[in-house]
């Protein structure tokens, strides 16, 4: 597990964006696969979840996660739901304690964010097409519905495909730029001459236009390091069919 220092895990406060290490998942997915949508065995998913509730400090069943569909939907956590119930959305917000909220990524951005003196807390999926599209903007606008103050709550980017495992072509740039021509800071051009996108430097550039208290990234490339994160391009290129995704969560416990 990797932890943000300016969330911090005091006062009841807990997070983590976890890797792939220290589960009891095999073969594709060893071994802390946390994804319910992976065709690893349920048992074992089950468990590697329940493991990351523990070290955020709330029962299995209150660790909570979402249907994620790459778009701006934020949903908000009074209760916890049920695996089978859960809501189409790639953000949760609360401000209720002993849950969990939580984030699957196998190359996304898992974004978390935290207002300790509201007591509200967030997880946002930012892939390209929900970053471009605005859940970073979404989110922090239902944690300030919940009484949080944008100068007060302080974010965390996790684990992300970097810029140097992420090339894409020309329609793509030509789509962000667009949009904006001023994200053309994001793009780069590899070796091959095709263009390559810094997804967490766009992610950390949304949350940048907030005024936020403060922005931690973690600077981790998931497609790069095998060993500690799963990836789904990396999984793609390699042929394997299936991926696992590691969990980013967040708690009031």
């Amino acid at each position: 597990m990797i932890k943000s220092g300016v969330i911090g895990s005091a006062d009841g406060l807990r997070h983590g964006f976890y890797t792939r290490q220290g589960g009891v998942s095999t073969g594709l997915y060893t071994s802390l696969n946390c994804g319910l949508g992976s065709a690893d065995d349920a048992g074992n998913v089950a468990e590697n979840r329940a493991r990351c509730a523990e070290t955020l400090g709330v029962g299995a069943g209150a660790l909570v996660t979402a249907f994620q569909v790459h778009g701006t939907t934020v949903t908000d956590v009074a209760v916890p739901w049920s695996e089978t119930a859960r809501p189409k959305a790639d953000a949760l917000v609360t401000s209720r304690r002993g849950i969990a909220i939580g984030i699957l990524t196998a190359d996304c951005t898992p974004v978390l964010l935290a207002d300790r003196e509201a007591g509200v807390i967030a997880a946002a999926h930012a892939g390209w097409k929900g970053a471009k599209a605005g859940v970073i903007d979404a989110v922090v606008a239902a944690m300030i519905r919940h009484g949080a103050s944008a100068t007060n709550i302080v974010a965390a980017i996790g684990p992300t495909i970097g810029a140097a495992s992420y090339e894409v072509g020309p329609e793509f740039r030509r789509a962000f730029l667009d949009d904006d021509p001023a994200a053309d800071r994001f793009f780069s051009t590899g070796s091959d001459g095709r263009p390559h996108f810094d997804l967490p430097g766009f992610v950390a550039g949304r949350l940048g236009m907030l005024n936020l208290a403060a922005i931690d990234v973690i600077a981790a490339d998931t497609y790069a390091d095998a060993e500690r994160f799963f990836s789904y391009r990396r999984s793609c290129h390699a042929g394997e069919g299936d991926y696992g995704r590691q969990l980013s969560a967040i708690a009031l416990a």
